[in-house]
């Protein structure tokens, strides 16, 4: 602790931050601006080593439960607002620090990044600790080397020699099962544009390619002068719209997959281009004129939040929600509406605010999106209020409100 009259250590460090923040760094010149940095770099690590170890400690306290989140990484996307992978890679750090103490020294003085720990981190996993035993590797002595290769070499150096320790752990075991190591992520850049990566196995690799192909090369016209890279992006398209014409793909929550696209009427009916009206149901943004696009070939349903269109008041005589107010909830909610969670419609359920049981209504406004989890968790003493600004509050068990993490305030 500082020699002021912080009260904890995070209270030292925010003034330290605020003061680095204050400090105007112009009249510094080259060798002043590289040592800034360099220390800033160190303290960087120093505190990614700290957030790991803080994360570590709440897994196995289960402090997550406290807001309802089922694990550290939920809890840290959903209310810190971190990418999945970011979250994930924090969780796995804070486990392999624990289990390679030179590691977590090393972390801990700023010599060793958070993505280098994340690197060395399956080696600290269940399964090749176990392997590592069963051959007599001992894993202080990995720790050290790994540690060393950490602080000495290049981050690409640590990858390969990471990646060869791992595959001599069992060079003779068995054919490796593919859905172990096959994975896809989809997300969103800052143009709303949505990106991804995979990863697959080499049969499922081809597989994709071989789908991919046939369709780039029968529907490429004469003339297309793009990249192959764009090319291979309409085929995979193509290959989506073909799945999902068929009506082979399983069912969503009662309703056959399909591309949602949310757009006032006022904007479907005016020709005008309308940038950015409209909503898919992922979260994507799209022009009132692609909207309308869309419109040509797929059915338009009138949705009215009030006593027009579909009949959205059902009363007592209906317990289960039919598919007319599934989809007025999910156009409101767009997910689930507990605290820091995010999942999406098409995981939740709608749950009767009051209770069916204690006379509630199967209507919208007594109505909300909670995906599994959070729909039990509900039933077992938190609660989901709406107020009338249409803002969704949601408390503990002891009638404490669960705040999401907002430290800015946002310009009105």
């Amino acid at each position: 602790m500082c020699s002021t009259d912080c009260a904890t250590p995070v209270e030292c460090l925010e003034g330290a931050l605020q003061a680095l923040a204050g400090q105007d760094l112009k009249p510094l010149f080259g060798p002043a601006v590289l040592e800034r940095c360099g220390a800033l770099v160190v303290a960087r690590n120093r505190l990614g080593a700290e957030v790991a170890r803080t994360v570590r400690e709440g897994e196995l306290t289960q402090a997550s439960e406290h807001d309802g989140a089922a694990s550290m990484g939920g809890w840290l996307r959903g209310h810190h607002r971190l990418p999945p992978g970011v979250a994930s890679r924090l969780v796995r750090n804070g486990r392999a620090l624990e289990q390679l103490p030179v590691l977590a020294a090393a972390a801990a003085a700023g010599g060793v990044s958070p993505e280098a720990v994340s690197v060395i981190a399956p080696v600290a996993s269940a399964e090749n600790v176990a392997a590592a035993e069963a051959q007599g590797v001992e894993l202080a002595g990995i720790d050290a080397a790994l540690t060393k290769v950490a602080i000495l070499r290049s981050h690409s150096e640590l990858r390969q020699v990471v990646a060869h320790y791992l595959a001599r752990l069992d060079p003779d075991g068995p054919e490796p099962d593919p859905t172990e190591c096959r994975s896809l992520t989809i997300g969103r850049d800052g143009n709303g544009m949505v990106v991804g990566r995979f990863v697959l196995d080499a049969v499922g690799g081809e597989k994709l390619q071989a789908a991919i192909e046939s369709i780039l090369q029968a529907t490429r016209p004469a003339g297309d002068l793009r990249s192959r890279a764009q090319q291979a992006g309409d085929a995979l398209v193509q290959l989506c719209d073909n799945a999902l014409a068929s009506g082979n793909l399983p069912i969503l929550r009662t309703v056959k997959p399909h591309v949602v696209v949310r757009l006032d009427i006022d904007d479907l009916v005016d020709p005008h281009p309308g940038a950015g009206a409209a909503r898919t149901g992922f979260g994507g943004i799209i022009s009132a004129a692609r909207a309308r696009w869309l419109a040509c070939d797929g059915n338009v349903s009138r949705v009215v939040f009030g006593p027009d269109g579909h009949r959205l008041d059902l009363g007592r005589s209906h317990r289960v929600v039919p598919p007319a107010l599934r989809r007025a909830v999910e156009l409101r909610d767009e997910h689930c509406v507990f605290a820091g969670c995010d999942a999406p419609s098409y995981w939740c359920d709608v749950h009767h605010l009051l209770h069916w049981i204690d006379g509630g209504e199967t209507t919208l406004e007594n109505s909300g999106l909670l995906c599994e989890r959070h729909h039990t968790k509900v039933h077992h003493g938190f609660q989901i209020v709406r107020d009338t600004a249409g803002r969704w509050h949601t408390y503990r068990p002891d009638s404490t409100e669960i705040q999401i993490f907002e430290p800015f305030l946002v310009p009105a």
